[in-house]
């Protein structure tokens, strides 16, 4: 039986875990209790803070993150007094989010699942969705924000990490374009070569009208958006953008 590329991108980011990857190490006790006194930060992007007046008040709401595992930003959130729901693919990140809660001492609703899926939650069950750049796993994103919208109470946020295609254009050495967009390895036998000889999984361009676009035409109004580099290598010194950050409410 063939695996699906949501199977291969799980087991890719267990891989990479495995080996350290940055966006897979937790938070320590000691970040955890500065968050609890009331200094914290979380990323969505590579290098940039959210603006702290993207969560609104976070005591005693509930929040969702979505594509989020890793013990990196729900135990930050749990620390300040939300109620806390995580979603992931990743068994390894499933794991981190446990141990994470258990070392700490707070209660969170951890499921594994595939965001690519109907979402298993009610209509208007959350006050906050909390989207670090992942659905550049996903080949349809449309679908994804019109499920967000349907879990978010009225008045409820979405925040999002958003890949803008830059980083598909080079090569590994960031040097020359060498791919057209868009950048779909289901469709583009060379492209999945490429994917498969740099160990990057299974992963997709998407354009400007699907990532903010599709959180408009699914009922969303855009508040705030910032830019953000890959934080190192080629493109990032030269200053180029290939991150995009939003704040949307319901």
């Amino acid at each position: 039986m063939t695996q699906n590329y949501q199977d291969i991108n799980a087991s890719t980011i267990d891989r990479w875990i495995e080996e350290g990857w940055e966006w897979g190490i937790p938070v320590s006790h000691e970040i955890y209790e500065k968050a609890k006194c009331g200094e914290w930060e979380m990323l969505l992007t590579p290098t940039k803070p959210v603006p702290k007046e993207w969560f609104g008040e976070l005591k005693g709401k509930k929040v969702l993150g979505l594509a989020s595992g890793g013990g990196q930003q729900m135990p930050i959130f749990a620390a300040l007094g939300a109620e806390c729901t995580v979603l992931d693919y990743s068994g390894r990140q499933i794991e981190s989010e446990k141990m994470v809660a258990q070392r700490e001492g707070y209660e969170i609703r951890i499921i594994q699942g595939d965001m690519t899926k109907p979402l298993p939650f009610d209509n208007e069950e959350f006050d906050l969705i909390f989207h670090p750049v992942s659905n550049c796993y996903v080949e349809e994103v449309k679908p994804i924000w019109k499920e967000c919208y349907r879990i978010l109470k009225k008045g409820g946020r979405l925040l999002a990490g958003l890949d803008n295609g830059v980083n598909y254009l080079v090569d590994e050495a960031e040097k020359e374009i060498v791919n057209s967009l868009p950048f779909n390895p289901l469709k583009n036998p060379e492209q999945r070569k490429q994917l498969e000889d740099e160990d990057c999984g299974i992963q997709f361009s998407h354009t400007l009208e699907e990532q903010i676009g599709g959180q408009l035409e699914a009922g969303f109004q855009l508040s705030s958006v910032y830019e953000d580099t890959n934080g190192e290598g080629r493109l990032h010194e030269l200053g180029i953008p290939s991150f995009w950050a939003t704040c949307a409410k319901k």
